[in-house]
């Protein structure tokens, strides 16, 4: 498997596939066609149906100018295309000769393969790739998940997740402090800031976690469907679910950043295992693929931060993923905001209670909750 790196990737929001990715592509066409006069960008598939709804024509635009580029919305049928997020990008000279063309699919998380080049692909770092492998090496050497993650690749991965764990909370602050309508048309009023400050006096705890949660993760949902800077976790589009209930736990436990970096290794795993064994991809596999995955990772980082056994981690991971077998990606009107937002506050919550169950079946875990 690659490195937790490749997974948690910050970037502009609304989309791993629909903006992250197609930034990524028009930097480098534009780096590698500099004498271009104009170009054109052909967008199939997923891309074409939601792209303006998920900012794809802007990310391109703001790359290649918008005086510069042309971007065509294609309604040819999804089985003639190689892959549900295809663009093909077409650099033209002055005298209007065509000078470049490259065809892109938009693979997840922020990825990108080129046809007729070597596939855009990391360095593998982990040589175990299922949980089983994982489990048997961790109980070997008497480790936990996080630790498996330092010892394979390095100190240096405490200084980058502690960056994303630092932009996470960014976002989640920016989130909380702003207010208006989306951006897209549907009218959505933001929320986030609306439901931190709705304390009651006679609150009931349950309810104050509820809230709070919810909180962080329209923050974050609300950012990153108004374009802003998020972190893939492991996409776009799910990138409220992790950080907000981390968030929370730290707030309500008063927990140091070390703990909550190797919630982050742990749920990192997760994540890494479903990208490598399954997909993370939305346009591929719905937003199992996203939420589902998310919701786990979550779950397995809140078991984590409580000093869960390993098989309890597997179990709340399991829990929270299993739920959302079969959730579609169906957002209306191609924006990344409903049902996305709401979805991932309720997936926040449903890793808080995945994370319980698991620590119901031991009873030393019985002081932490």
């Amino acid at each position: 498997m690659e490195s937790l790196k490749e997974l948690y990737r910050i970037g502009r929001g609304p989309s791993s596939s629909h903006t992250i990715a197609p930034t990524k592509a028009a930097e480098l066409f534009a780096e590698e066609n500099p004498a271009a006069a104009r170009f054109k960008v052909t967008l199939y598939g997923s891309l074409s149906k939601t792209g303006r709804g998920h900012m794809t024509d802007t990310a391109i635009l703001d790359v290649l100018g918008h005086e510069k580029c042309e971007i065509v919305f294609s309604d040819k049928p999804d089985e003639e295309l190689p892959h549900p997020n295809t663009m093909v990008f077409e650099a033209f000279a002055v005298d209007g000769g065509a000078m470049a063309l490259m065809e892109v699919y938009s693979v997840g998380g922020g990825r990108i393969v080129i046809k007729g080049r070597p596939a855009e692909k990391a360095r593998d770092v982990y040589k175990l790739s299922t949980f089983g492998e994982i489990k048997a090496y961790c109980e070997q050497n008497h480790m936990r998940i996080c630790d498996y993650v330092y010892e394979t690749e390095g100190e240096s991965i405490k200084e980058y997740l502690t960056a994303i764990w630092q932009r996470m909370k960014q976002t989640i602050e920016a989130g909380l402090a702003a207010e208006g309508i989306l951006q897209g048309g549907l009218e959505v009023q933001r929320k986030a800031r609306y439901l931190y400050r709705q304390n009651h006096i006679d609150e009931s705890p349950q309810t104050r976690e509820n809230r709070l949660v919810c909180a962080f993760a329209y923050a974050v949902s609300e950012e990153n469907a108004d374009g802003g800077i998020i972190v893939t976790a492991p996409t776009c589009g799910a990138s409220g679910v992790l950080p907000a209930t981390l968030y929370y736990m730290q707030q309500h436990r008063r927990l140091p950043d070390e703990k909550i970096i190797d919630a982050l290794a742990t749920a990192g795993i997760i994540g890494n295992l479903i990208k490598t064994n399954a997909s993370i991809s939305g346009a591929e596999c719905g937003c199992q693929a996203e939420v589902g995955s998310a919701c786990s990772m979550a779950a397995a980082g809140l078991a984590e931060l409580f000093a869960m056994e390993i098989d309890q981690i597997e179990y709340a991971a399991e829990v929270a993923m299993e739920h959302h077998l079969g959730l579609t990606c169906d957002p209306i009107s191609g924006l990344v905001q409903i049902p996305c937002i709401e979805r991932n506050a309720v997936a926040a919550m449903r890793a808080i209670n995945a994370l319980s169950l698991a620590n119901f079946f031991d009873p030393y875990q019985e002081d932490f909750l």
